[in-house]
């Protein structure tokens, strides 16, 4: 397997904020489409974004809670996306397609973690479908306004260490795992952006997959306290026994791949800590400190998984 997943030195790393990484760059005229970014990372996203010169389109599951959050933040709009719902996603890029607008940084930011067993649309197994699924709808119906030259950014996770895709039972419909349908989707965030990075060549649009870190944000909701304690986050006082990145420093990455020009050039590259990611030791086992799983950067399984993610959502910008 051919990759370029090697650091190139940015001389950013784990403390990097989001501001630090956007320091010098002028986002005068550009437009952002940020999912999910009015809570936690996403919403340092949007303001470093915002602080740079972008213009923020904020598509919301929770447009109320949105604008509230986003009430003192200059150059945003909100609108309403729920990434279960394909109706909802095709309303949305509906309504902003019709604006004719261009797109020149689309962030898929938002998603669910662990949750209980939930089922959308046809069936399907919710984390995969909100944090896979419905982003790739989302792109390829936005796709008429991703501008040339644009950056795409798919948040995945160290959790994709987790599971690769499981061919055999994508929905998991033989038994439900939280945390391996957590990995399988964070694994597809992946091999979205690589896939995308390929066919988007021709208009000079690159993509990138990245893990933020561990930040303790909302994204968390449906873990109980008990959980956490005991793998290790927390003591029975709430107090941290890891050490957690701020918001602020987890949106560092995001933003970091979206405009950075150490990019240029690149793409379909996992990233983390403001730097591309090595490849994981072929032979690791379970969720290592860093680095990005063969499995999930590999090109074939990139087109497989594109392949099988039109056919369920009907939708494929390229074909």
């Amino acid at each position: 397997m051919i990759t370029e997943q090697h650091k190139i030195g940015s001389g950013f790393g784990a403390t990097t904020t989001a501001a630090e990484a956007v320091a010098g760059v002028d986002l005068t005229g550009k437009l952002a489409v940020v999912t999910g970014g009015y809570s936690g990372i996403g919403l340092e996203t949007t303001r470093a974004l915002t602080g740079a010169g972008a213009h923020v389109v904020v598509p919301a599951r929770r447009r109320a809670t949105a604008e509230e959050a986003l009430s003192g933040v200059e150059n945003v709009e909100v609108d309403e996306l729920d990434l279960g719902d394909l109706d909802s996603v095709r309303a949305f890029a509906g309504r902003f397609l019709a604006t004719g607008r261009r797109i020149d940084l689309l962030i898929a930011n938002a998603g669910v973690m662990a949750c209980p067993e939930t089922r959308v649309g046809p069936g399907w197994e919710a984390q995969f479908a909100t944090n896979h699924l419905g982003h790739f709808a989302l792109v390829n119906r936005l796709w008429p306004a991703v501008a040339d030259g644009a950056r795409v950014v798919s948040l995945s996770s160290r959790g994709h260490h987790n599971s690769p895709i499981r061919w055999d039972d994508v929905q998991f419909t033989r038994g439900y795992d939280k945390w391996a349908a957590y990995g399988q989707a964070k694994t597809a965030n992946v091999l979205f952006a690589v896939r995308l990075d390929e066919l988007g060549a021709e208009k000079g649009v690159h993509a990138f997959a990245l893990h933020p870190g561990g930040i303790m944000t909302p994204l968390q909701r449906h873990l109980p306290k008990e959980e956490m304690i005991e793998r290790g986050w927390i003591d029975e006082a709430g107090n941290f026994l890891v050490r957690f990145k701020t918001p602020e420093q987890g949106a560092a990455t995001t933003v970091w791949a979206a405009t950075s020009p150490q990019l240029a050039g690149l793409g379909g590259l996992y990233l983390e800590d403001c730097d591309v990611a090595e490849l994981s030791p072929p032979d690791a086992e379970g969720m290592t400190e860093s680095g990005v799983r063969r499995y999930a950067v590999d090109r074939e399984e990139a087109r497989r998984l594109w392949t099988l993610s039109a056919e369920l959502t009907g939708v494929d910008a390229f074909a």
